[in-house]
């Protein structure tokens, strides 16, 4: 039987087109730093990857940098620690995030504070951003920003343009971040309209490979020095990531750029009415419910039952070849509630028995059909009901 993924949110398969650059460049083994004409060919992979990856974002060379990191967690971390370690400040620095980030903002912020930084994390509850609590924590002592787009665990789209606007104006001399690693070819996005300073993304959530994410940054924050490396070495990526490129993975980041960015507005409407349909087809069924945001991404869709916990309801399904999480794949060993829902506002209970649902624009009615009939039968049955 047809296998469903429905994890995309944790990872992505390989795209036709990244999977066809990455064989042909596997032929390419030049070191993108060396001059000779193996090396040439290397760099030429990269140059084109990067201007995709940029045409993307709706930038290039001229309006923004980007710096390829081992992933977006890497990336994260070259925004953050790469600014809190860039400068040195006044005082006690603050560091402003949201009660639902993902681990790889987290716990950074977690070791800026037992470096003596304080932290502020702008509640999430029902999805939108508590923006009266921003703009009451913003002040002169602000150094860094870092706003998610879209939640990983409930595809809750955060107004980050708008927070970063008030950022600007109440800390005009705060870094500020965004984590778009769930937004990036999901949503429409223009770094330039969100307003920030660096902008993270990661290759193996948009059909590329693992091991490959990006930082994109303003040119001043270039020309100010407003990051400093946090890997040391060779000073490749222009000094700020060190390290011989992963050409290959490269090159299928770009392909795999190139080919979804095409059919974003496409692979957008078809993912919204795929998750409507779940709606529609679980709305029946008094165990179950919906952690619906205001604005949410069209690609995820977050659903509790109130009989089973979600681990067994994952493997319930993964039997039947059916694959849906129990929330962030980063964090889904851990021994506690994810605090994206606690923040969302459900309590420890509920969210135990909530999974995560990613949809690519792939799948059919029929898909979503079957998968919806599943979920029921693993719901009822193992609660005791059927």
């Amino acid at each position: 039987m047809k296998e469903l993924y429905f994890d995309n949110s944790a990872t992505t398969p390989l795209s036709p087109m990244a999977k066809e650059a990455a064989v042909r460049v596997m032929d390419i083994y030049g070191n993108p730093s060396s001059l000779h004409s193996a090396g040439l060919a290397a760099e030429k992979e990269l140059t084109a990857a990067r201007n995709n990856v940029l045409a993307a974002l709706g930038s290039d060379k001229t309006k923004g940098r980007l710096i390829f990191c081992g992933s977006g967690s890497e990336a994260n971390n070259l925004a953050i620690l790469g600014a809190a370690r860039a400068k040195k400040f006044r005082g006690t620095p603050k560091i402003i995030i949201t009660d639902s980030e993902h681990p790889a903002i987290e716990n950074q912020v977690r070791v800026l504070e037992e470096m003596g930084w304080s932290a502020v994390r702008i509640r999430t509850k029902g999805g939108t951003l508590d923006m009266a609590q921003l703009e009451d924590a913003l002040d002169e002592s602000t150094a860094i920003v870092s706003l998610m787009h879209v939640n990983n665990e409930t595809g809750a789209v955060y107004d980050v343009a708008t927070a970063f606007k008030t950022a600007r104006k109440k800390a005009p001399q705060a870094f500020l971040h965004c984590d778009a690693v769930q937004a990036f070819l999901k949503i429409p996005m223009n770094v330039h309209r969100l307003g920030c300073d660096a902008v993270t993304v990661s290759a193996h959530k948009v059909g590329g490979m693992k091991g490959v994410g990006a930082l994109w940054f303003t040119p001043e924050t270039e020309k100010m020095r407003r990051l400093s490396p946090v890997i040391y070495g060779g000073g490749q990526e222009s000094g700020l990531r060190s390290g011989t490129e992963n050409t290959v993975g490269i090159a299928a980041f770009g392909a795999a750029v190139k080919e979804n960015s095409a059919k974003l507005g496409e692979s957008a409407r078809k993912c919204r009415a795929l998750t409507e349909q779940i709606t529609n087809e679980l709305g029946d069924c008094e165990l179950i419910s919906f952690n619906l945001p205001p604005v949410r991404a069209p690609h995820i869709i977050s659903i509790t039952n109130s009989r089973v916990r979600s681990e067994t309801l994952v493997h319930f399904l993964s039997a039947k070849g059916i694959f849906v999480s129990a929330g962030s794949a980063c964090s889904s060993h851990a021994k506690h509630a994810s605090s994206s829902l606690i923040a969302f506002g459900l309590d420890e209970n509920a969210a135990g028995k909530t999974v995560r649902v990613s949809i690519s624009a792939d799948y059919l009615p029929e898909d979503i059909t079957r998968f919806c009939a599943a979920l029921k039968e693993g719901v009822l049955s193992l609660a005791g009901e059927k």
